[in-house]
């Protein structure tokens, strides 16, 4: 009797288990489908040179707040942000309001704020809110790349 409960109450719990894998992978971001896939595989130093003086950004890309551009990773280049506690964030700078109608559109940060703007169609875009727009027409949130920082090296991907 007593091989026959676990039975059950192992398939039960199987069940439970395979019910839920469809929605325990994460959460895929809706604008995936929109922008063209391009491979991103870019391996950066936040502390190297390249990063520090603010040509590209808002300066020293290790203290928390800063960003920098990368035009030649992703479909329009990507931003790359400290955000602080959270490590970092990358984002497509392809504007996903009116894509692919906008053939020169790209995302730029708003001077002295942590948000991008879209200059074509006005939306604001959050980037500590994962890249959803909390101003403007857009309802779609920009692409947003996988990140990983041992210390030294920031690695960018998809």
């Amino acid at each position: 009797m007593y091989y026959k409960i676990s039975k059950k109450v192992l398939l039960i719990i199987l069940l439970f288990v395979l019910m839920g894998l469809p929605f325990s992978c994460g959460k895929e971001n809706p604008v995936d489908d929109l922008i063209p896939y391009v491979r991103v595989a870019r391996t950066i130093y936040p502390g190297s040179a390249q990063y520090q003086d603010g040509e590209n950004g808002n300066g020293n890309l290790d203290v928390f707040w800063n960003w920098a551009y990368i035009d030649d990773v992703g479909y329009r280049g990507i931003i790359v942000l400290n955000a602080g506690y959270d490590g970092y964030k990358a984002f497509e700078r392809t504007a996903p309001y009116d894509f692919p109608n906008d053939s020169e559109c790209k995302v730029e940060m708003v001077k002295g704020e942590l948000y991008a703007m879209d200059p074509c169609s006005n939306t604001r875009y959050n980037l500590f809110d994962n890249g959803y727009p909390d101003q403007g027409p857009g309802t779609l949130p920009l692409k947003q790349y996988h990140t990983s920082f041992d210390g030294t090296r920031l690695y960018i991907y998809n």
